[in-house]
């Protein structure tokens, strides 16, 4: 009878011995964690502290209701669980490990044939001073996101100060200030929320929501001490520009992984952290597999390795590995490292590299950025949906995809079928073909991605040239910046009135119905930068304009309704 010991009992781990349980229900297959709640959705984790979820069981719970615990994996999916449990060192020539029954502290060795390590991660601590004060918390466990919880529901808590501005730091921020009505902080060390993820345009639309929401955002602050009082208790939180009260300090400066175990045992583990496996979760020792947050994975699309710990690719690898062990040939051959995250009423989602993240990484990249109809215009309940494509110019290939708009369906439909498409190299114009489900409460006849495909299409291509939205940000605050360009706004004479009111003879009016009719009133000595709401009847202008010989053009991608989801005009819708 083969032993197989699993290492990790909280998605990856499980996922294993239970798919490879089924498929050798002769194996002997013990699962090991060192904690007692086993199984749980740490995904879930901000839910629960925010309220919608009302119960920690429901995170460890199956969809028919049934908790899983250790008597629950015992007794229905036929394994050995050993929790409370701390795994020391692995004997890979003898092909044990050492472990400690962590209550009664006796050690014992546990013989395998095959062994899977599904540590997970741990979150990453900042080195300063005050981070045991009482009132300062991590959420590495399901445990500390419980304390969380409890420390909510004391009378005196009215400040809370997130220190991480990730997915989790914002999604507890929203949970906290939404369920509980606290005064809620996030500080982030970094110049923009979700950084490397998002492109800045997207990364202050969401900190825009975020502070509509009454959470405070500060960016690009470090946080340099935790004070408490004379009894311990947490009282403020110091960064090099501020102090801020705080009777909470949650700690979310993101995770890395929790490779100890695997490094002590000689396995070959990434200078930066992580596991290294092949597409078959096989470690450096054949006899070992990884899976989960513990490893690294391959970027598709950079084609570098890359952590990214998420419950959905831990338990994709978790089967992989499950396959293997049962000598069913499996590969995980990597990642696009998608993401999508709910923020009170929005949604923002990537796949891909963002356009920062491509330009850091070697590649030519350009970006195009468009605001489409969700579903058909002529809805009642469509809503603006801005997305940005990331191309590189040498080959035409799409680099990532971003999506931000309402709740909902929207988002996650566009950043999900683009994630096909780049794990397979696909250039623009897979994209500008690709075929879409369409009705009109689902999309519009030309669907949000193919129409952004089609921009960029026409950038590379040169018919369509664009101007950078943040130059065009600084020419609004302060028009000397750059004499030679005057604003070409292409919406009704109502529509343009502020601005006009605002700059004067430098933002010029021209309706576009009424283009071609007086396009020779425009003048021809300086830089005309095309406006209007979304950018698409900018670029038809454009076009115009470059076939009667005015081609000192560019056009605001996007249009002033980016400016106003970034908080820089007040703009109507």
């Amino acid at each position: 009878m083969e032993k197989i010991v699993v290492i990790g009992a909280v998605a990856a781990g499980p996922k294993t011995a239970c798919h490879a349980k089924r498929l050798m229900p002769e194996a002997d297959i013990l699962l090991i964690d060192q904690d007692d709640l086993i199984s749980y959705g740490g995904c879930g984790i901000p839910y629960y502290i925010g309220g919608e979820v009302g119960d920690e069981t429901a995170l460890r719970s199956t969809s028919f209701h049934a908790v899983r615990d250790e008597v629950f994996f015992e007794e229905a999916k036929g394994l050995r669980v050993k929790i409370k449990t701390k795994v020391h060192s692995i004997n890979r020539k003898d092909k044990t490990i050492l472990i400690e029954d962590m209550p009664t502290g006796k050690q014992e060795e546990i013989p395998y044939d095959k062994l899977v390590i599904a540590t997970g991660s741990q979150p990453n601590m900042i080195p300063i001073k005050g981070l045991s004060s009482e009132g300062v918390f991590t959420i590495g466990s399901l445990h500390s996101a419980m304390g969380v919880q409890k420390w909510l529901s004391r009378d005196n808590v009215n400040n809370v100060v997130i220190v991480g501005g990730g997915a989790i730091g914002i999604e507890m921020a929203e949970g906290i200030e939404d369920m509980w009505g606290l005064d809620t902080t996030i500080v982030e060390y970094m110049p923009q929320l979700l950084p490397t993820i998002i492109d800045w345009q997207f990364a202050e639309m969401l900190k825009q929501h975020l502070e509509e929401n009454n959470v405070k955002v500060f960016t690009g602050e470090a946080v340099t001490a935790i004070e408490a009082d004379d009894s311990g208790l947490v009282k403020s939180i110091v960064t090099d520009k501020r102090k801020l009260d705080a009777d909470l300090v949650i700690m979310a400066a993101g995770v890395r992984p929790r490779d100890q175990l695997a490094r002590e045992a000689g396995l070959h583990v990434a200078p930066k952290g992580g596991i290294v496996v092949n597409n078959r979760m096989q470690t450096s020792d054949p006899n070992i597999y990884a899976a989960g947050d513990c490893v690294e994975s391959l970027n598709l699309v950079s084609g570098k390795k890359m952590f990214a710990p998420l419950g959905s690719l831990a338990n994709r690898q978790g089967r992989v590995v499950g396959d293997n062990l049962a000598g069913i040939p499996s590969t995980f051959n990597g990642i696009t490292g998608s993401f999508i995250m709910k923020a009170f009423e929005t949604c923002v989602g990537s796949t891909g590299l963002s356009y920062q993240a491509a330009i850091a990484e070697g590649f030519e990249a350009e970006q195009v950025i468009t605001i489409q109809s969700d579903r058909a215009h002529f809805l009642p309940n469509q809503a603006n949906m801005p997305l940005i494509m990331v191309v590189d110019k040498t080959n035409r290939r799409v680099l990532g995809v971003q999506g931000f708009g309402p709740m909902g369906d929207g988002v996650l439909a566009r950043i999900n079928a683009a994630a096909g498409l780049l794990a397979k190299n696909a250039v623009v114009e897979d994209f500008s073909n690709l075929e879409l489900a369409y009705a009109p409460p689902f999309s519009t006849a030309v669907d949000a991605l193919n129409a952004t495909a089609n921009v960029a299409d026409n950038l590379l291509r040169g018919r369509f040239r664009q101007d950078s939205m943040k130059t065009f940000i600084e020419w609004l605050k302060d028009p000397s910046s750059n004499p030679d360009w005057i604003a070409l706004d292409t919406r009704s004479k109502s529509d343009s009135q502020q601005f006009r009111e605002t700059y004067g003879d430098r933002w010029l009016n021209l309706p576009y119905p009424e283009m071609r009719a007086r396009y020779q009133e425009l003048p021809k000595d300086k830089e005309l930068i095309i406006v209007c709401g979304a950018g698409t009847r900018s670029y038809e202008v454009q076009v115009f304009l470059d076939s009667v010989g005015y081609t000192n053009t560019k056009v605001l991608g996007g249009g002033l309704m980016v400016l106003r989801r970034l908080g820089l005009v007040d703009l109507p819708g």
